[in-house]
Parts: C-alpha cells; sequence; structure tokens
C-alpha cells in the first residue's frame, strides 16, 4: 500500500469514528461502481448520508474539502442514486456530505470539517 493510500485510509477511519461519536451508524465502506466510489455511507435518523473523505497533512495543494469539485460532486450524487436503487431505498431520504481531515504529523493533532449535504442547489 501506497504513502498516499494509507493516509487515505487513516483519514476515513478517523472520519467514520466521528460520525459514530456523533450518533451516526456506519453501514457501507468503499462502495464501487462504474461511476464512481463512495468512502462512506452511514445512517442517521432514517436518513442514508453519503460520505466523501479528502485527507490531506499539508496545505500545499489546498484544502482538503476543495478538491470536491462540481465533477465530483455529480459523480457522488449517480453513485448515491445506484447504491439506493439497487437496495430498493427511497430515493428522497438522503443526502451526500464530505469530511476534510487534516493531519499534522508534527504536532501529532488531527483537525476535521463536516460539510452537510455538499450537493444542494446542484
Amino acid at each position: 500500500m501506497t504513502d498516499k493510500k494509507k493516509i487515505g485510509a487513516y483519514g476515513e477511519n478517523i472520519a467514520a469514528d466521528f460520525l459514530i461519536r456523533n450518533g451516526y451508524e456506519i453501514i457501507d465502506r468503499h462502495f464501487q461502481t462504474r461511476t464512481g466510489e463512495i468512502d462512506l455511507i452511514a445512517k442517521k435518523d432514517s436518513q442514508i448520508i453519503f460520505v466523501e473523505v479528502k485527507t490531506r497533512t499539508s496545505r500545499q495543494f489546498g484544502l482538503p474539502e476543495e478538491a470536491i469539485d462540481w465533477r465530483k460532486r455529480l459523480k457522488l450524487m449517480k453513485t448515491a442514486k445506484w447504491y439506493l436503487a439497487g437496495r430498493g431505498e427511497e430515493m428522497e431520504n438522503y443526502r451526500v456530505d464530505s469530511i476534510a481531515v487534516e493531519i499534522n504529523r508534527r504536532e501529532s493533532k488531527v483537525k476535521i470539517r463536516h460539510y452537510k449535504n455538499i450537493t444542494y442547489n446542484f
């Protein structure tokens, strides 16, 4: 596993733990179709939440959340609808979120930012 993949996996675990601490249930990870991939799928209050996790160890290439452009959001929405259709779930009771994870190795600190409903008005 490359260092980049290890960092990504670590960030996804941090994001999953964050969601669990905030009352979410993780119901799936790494859901893939030909339209794309969703890192985490959670449930809270009968709503399904699809979560894109972006992890960075520096700001050299910008903030993690800045990597989720409109193309990525469209892919996330298509993949989420694919997931829902394949499981016979309601197509209205879901949202797409993102979690930005910044890891400061020197200070052994982690910053987490949770953005809800990133495809609203899309």
